[in-house]
């Protein structure tokens, strides 16, 4: 998971974003290299999930430029889906839909469809691929989070750690070079989070290039190669996964950690 001097898969400078008079994101800047872990911290509220929304066109940002894999997303600078909001930079977005895989809190899986079908959806319809090359590489990713018994379940047959697996798996499905989770763990019970943790853990020992929002902080010990500390909308503090955890240089910091601790 070691970050290399390559040109970086993702590249943010200056994004700002704001919801009418407040200013949710300010001066954001960021490069995220191919094959590391990049992990959002922060408290409530200080914008992390905004951020991730707005990395993949969710959100669309007020000022600065995005680029993905070399080539200018949005640049605010220069006009790229610039003040007329929505509609261009929706456009700019739309080629790098399949590129960039995201996961939520919530599953949002279609009720109607098995978890196959929930599966197959998105690469046979929007990527056009085969089926039966879809449906192979549906079967390997299954066995990989342990559910291939449940390719012709429900969603409501299942579990909430389940649904979870089957929501990775589907954006896992798109081969995206990109991945996002928003807090994927924070809907589930307890004793459910360790499974979809010890998931996105392989992913980045196979060097999947992921951005994550989380809480679980020894989780993010673990899988970062670098933290992003976000507060009151900035990054205040920027360093490696064992620095920050070892050394965290801000006051802020220090307290978000010691706030974070196990009662002893």
């Amino acid at each position: 998971m070691a970050e290399t001097a390559e040109r970086p898969l993702l590249a943010v400078r200056d994004l700002a974003k704001s919801y009418g008079d407040r200013h949710v994101l300010k001066d954001i800047t960021l490069a995220v290299p191919k094959g590391s872990v990049q992990v959002l911290l922060g408290p409530s509220g200080s914008g992390k999930s905004t951020l991730i929304r707005c990395l993949n066109g969710l959100e669309t940002i007020d000022g600065g430029r995005i680029a993905f894999d070399g080539d200018v997303v949005v640049d605010m600078a220069s006009g790229t889906g610039s003040k007329r909001a929505g509609r261009a930079q929706e456009k700019a977005w739309q080629p790098l839909r399949s590129r960039i895989g995201m996961v939520f809190q919530s599953y949002d899986l279609f009720p109607n469809l098995t978890v196959a079908e929930n599966i197959r959806l998105a690469p046979t319809k929007v990527q056009h691929r085969d089926r039966p090359e879809v449906d192979a590489e549906i079967e390997r990713l299954l066995a990989q989070v342990q559910m291939s018994d449940y390719r012709d379940s429900y969603p409501r047959q299942l579990s909430g750690g389940q649904k979870q697996r089957v929501a990775i798996v589907r954006a896992l499905a798109m081969q995206p070079d990109l991945m996002l989770f928003d807090e994927v763990t924070a809907s589930l019970d307890p004793e459910m989070v360790r499974g979809v943790l010890e998931i996105l853990l392989g992913l980045a020992k196979r060097e999947m290039t992921m951005i994550v929002v989380t809480h679980e902080m020894e989780f993010a010990r673990r899988v970062a190669d670098t933290v992003l500390f976000l507060d009151g909308g900035v990054i205040a503090e920027r360093a490696s996964g064992a620095e920050f955890f070892q050394h965290p240089r801000t006051e802020r910091a220090q307290r978000f950690l010691a706030s974070m601790a196990p009662l002893e």
